[in-house]
């Protein structure tokens, strides 16, 4: 898979060396590239306790992103998922210790722990007071006698971080660090493994298969369980936590592993807002990325019990922009739309043959959905059929509540319907060619001449004529066949005029006017077929 990287070699100094420019001038490092890689605080003065982190890349923004007042004092970055060296720690150490002293925070992996440890004694033999506190939040393999170190890891930073730059001594840093790691509890899951740049990926999670449990360097999780959906996929996090989280208020942290959209990540708040651990949860970080696997698709869950002192630490302002802050778990808030929006609802009636003629219409368009967002990923963003089976699904849900038995209502409550369901240009243009539809109705005019009369609203408002390339020429000449000849035969021109379009080089209207023409050549407008499909189905 192509990335955005440049020389492979050079990656961890390039990011680095973004992150600076884009700092603001907070930020510095050390000479010594490529061997000695650490990020400082540039305005450090060593009057206070420097906390210093750090471990293999791939992980951004941990460490660098962290670094800045009210968190990290410095960063020392190794290679993508590997420890740094003894030197680069020792250097970091030696930068931005003074007589206050400096705490280093360390997660559980063997490399990192050989290699701070060691830069820690060796900086106790030039006569600096050096602790150091290993986070092992992961609950994934409860037996394992050394738990990996995830990102509840940005607990400590943060609460270590805000003790240490209101002054408090290397000893009661060190002892709050050891405290809040012991609460910390952290699990993960994906969706698929990460891309290590340069390397092949592992394509260890099967279609249809989440990983839960795995490590935030592509280590296997403790199993592969059916994946459904996210309420599931929280749910299984969350049985996981429940069984080691006491009933008190707890702090949770929603952690991105780098490749999940912000809108899955919202959907995953979501659901862990609503989860069995809900009742227990007072605050949240997030959703953010903090600590990721490079690209992976996947998030992780820490909790950690909540205190009046803790809470004062984690809500305390801090420089680095990667920290998105500490806000309180809060109900939806439900205002009532403005006075004049408020929908009006027609009078409901019964009309068993037109319920199931709509059904049949929507059930059209449900079947197809897979098919219009195959042709809409040619010419759009591939949503077509789902947007239209969304809106065919509402509208069978709202069939109780239409006006069956008075068609001239109908056709403008069908309008109300979709406006409020069905997103989208295509939503707002149905709805008009409905509404529109309805007030010919009533004033007298004949069903397909209504339709009709509903069409050419909608072109004037739209602007799409025959020829532009969109659902338009296959329903007007349908609409047109309909009224002089019937069913079967407007079945025939919608068919004609969806296939016209495939030839059609250059759309002038919707959304693939702004595709390329060769792109288009010789796919059918999705709106195009959803119409052709609707009137052949209906003419059978």
């Amino acid at each position: 898979m192509a990335q955005f990287i440049n020389d492979k070699d050079a990656i961890v100094t390039e990011a680095i060396d973004g992150v600076i420019r884009a700092s603001g001038g907070r930020l510095a490092r050390l000479d010594g590239y490529p061997h000695i890689r650490v990020v400082v605080r540039n305005d450090w003065d060593k009057s206070k306790v420097a906390i210093v982190s750090g471990g293999g890349s791939g992980h951004e923004p941990a460490h660098a992103g962290f670094v800045g007042q009210g968190m990290l004092t410095a960063a020392v970055c190794g290679d993508v998922f590997a420890s740094p060296s003894v030197d680069a720690v020792l250097a970091g150490i030696l930068s931005v210790t003074g007589p206050a002293g400096c705490l280093l925070i360390v997660k559980n992996y063997t490399g990192d722990r050989l290699n701070f440890g060691l830069a820690a004694e060796r900086a106790r033999a030039f006569g600096l007071k050096v602790n150091i506190v290993i986070v092992d939040d992961d609950i994934a393999l409860p037996d394992l006698p050394q738990p990996r170190g995830v990102a509840g890891t940005l607990f400590v930073h943060k609460i270590a971080g805000a003790m240490a730059e209101s002054g408090a001594s290397l000893e009661d840093v060190t002892a709050t660090a050891e405290r809040v790691i012991a609460g910390t509890k952290s699990i993960g899951m994906s969706l698929d493994t990460c891309t290590v740049p340069g390397s092949p990926k592992e394509n260890r999670i099967g279609e249809g298969k989440a990983e839960l449990g795995l490590g935030i360097h592509g280590e296997a999780g403790v199993q592969q369980i059916d994946y459904h959906n996210a309420e599931q996929a929280m749910a299984a996090v969350a049985a996981k936590l429940a069984a080691v989280m006491d009933n008190k208020p707890h702090v949770v942290l929603l952690n991105n592993l780098g490749g999940t959209s912000v809108l899955e990540m919202a959907i995953l708040a979501n659901d862990l807002i609503k989860s069995s651990i809900a009742k227990n949860l007072k605050l949240i970080v997030g959703p953010a990325a903090m600590m990721t696997s490079l690209d992976m698709r996947g998030f992780s869950v820490s909790v950690y019990p909540l205190s009046a002192e803790d809470h004062a630490w984690l809500s305390a302002p801090c420089a680095p922009s990667a920290w998105p802050g500490c806000a309180p778990i809060k109900p939806v808030t439900v205002i009532e739309l403005p006075d004049g929006l408020t929908p009006i609802q027609p009078i409901p009636s019964e009309h068993k043959q037109t319920a199931a003629f709509l059904t049949k219409c929507c059930q059209i368009l449900i079947d197809a959905e897979a098919d219009l967002n195959g042709l809409d990923a040619k010419s759009g963003d591939g949503d077509t059929g789902s947007t239209l089976a969304g809106a065919a699904r509402a509208l069978i849900g709202a069939l109780d509540r239409l006006p069956l038995a008075d068609h001239t209502q109908l056709l403008r409550a069908i309008g109300q319907e979709l406006s409020q369901t069905m997103g989208g240009s295509s939503g707002v243009l149905l709805a008009i060619f409905f509404t529109a539809a309805g007030d010919a109705a009533s004033s007298g005019r004949a069903m397909v001449a209504a339709l009709k009369d509903g069409l050419e609203r909608m072109q004037q408002i739209g602007g799409a004529q025959l020829g532009d390339r969109t659902m338009v020429d296959a329903l007007k000449p349908a609409l047109d066949a309909l009224e002089a000849e019937g069913l079967s035969e407007a079945a025939s021109a919608a068919r004609k005029g969806a296939i016209h379009t495939s030839t059609i080089v250059k759309a002038k209207a919707g959304r693939a006017s702004y595709v390329n023409a060769k792109q288009l050549e010789g796919h059918i407008d999705p709106g195009a077929e959803a119409v052709a499909r609707l009137f052949e189905k209906l003419s059978v």
